[in-house]
């Protein structure tokens, strides 16, 4: 794995590095996130471990500069010593894929930049997400039904990611909320709002119904009405 690492503390990067080094991979660390970006830009990375509060440039916009300019593949975990969903929700938004709060354990973020990997490498003949006439392009972050785009914001667009990758079953809601916010849901059924959202994207203007609520238990998308 070649990782760009992102980050002003020196003695956190030098464990990261140190670490996943001996594990045989590449680690390109810089300390402000304007050079990040300038090498995000120029050079390829299998990932990204970006640190939020940086000199120059701060992480959130970064983030969000590297996804504009296009580079929506590789994968961006973020670091941080915020711990508030709030925080958590404006860094998604940002683009990210993953986020970790400082202190971490070296071998948790290991997992999670392999896991963000196998995601990330979809052979390119899965590139393109379909079911029904709603189709979502893994490489544009572009959803279109029936020829018409569709508006998502960053929260949909993950769970209709999910939702398409599984359609072949009903997905959990303690795994959409698993990927919206890891291990630490927020207290409240925050997920009906956001399917609720996304429903009105994908549903509003068709006939044919693709999000079915399985109730009890989570949501599927299929082309075919759940059987009674």
């Amino acid at each position: 794995m070649r990782l760009l690492l992102i980050e002003d503390h020196r003695d956190i990067a030098a464990n990261i590095a140190e670490f996943f080094e001996a594990h045989g991979d590449t680690v390109e660390h810089v300390l402000d996130g304007e050079r990040g970006l300038q090498l995000a830009l120029s050079q390829q990375f299998d990932a990204i471990v970006l640190d939020l509060m940086l000199p120059g440039l701060d992480g959130l916009s970064l983030c969000r500069q590297l996804r504009q300019a296009g580079h929506t593949r590789v994968p961006v975990l973020m670091l941080t010593a915020k711990d508030l969903l709030a925080d958590k929700i404006e860094g998604f938004e940002a683009g990210a894929d993953d986020y970790l709060v400082k202190p971490f354990s070296l071998a948790e973020l290991d997992v999670r930049l392999r896991a963000l990997l196998r995601r990330a490498n979809v052979p390119p003949a899965q590139r393109l997400l379909t079911v029904g006439d709603l189709t979502f392009d893994l490489d544009t972050l572009e959803a279109e039904r029936g020829g018409e785009r569709i508006k998502l914001n960053p929260t949909t667009r993950r769970l209709l990611i999910v939702l398409l990758q599984n359609s072949h079953r009903v997905v959990t809601r303690q795994e959409l909320e698993r990927e919206l916010w890891g291990d630490q849901p927020p207290q409240g059924d925050f997920l009906r709002a956001h399917m609720h959202a996304l429903r009105t994207a994908i549903d509003k203007n068709f006939a044919t119904k693709l999000l079915h609520t399985v109730h009890g238990t989570g949501y599927r998308l299929s082309a075919e009405p759940p059987r009674s």
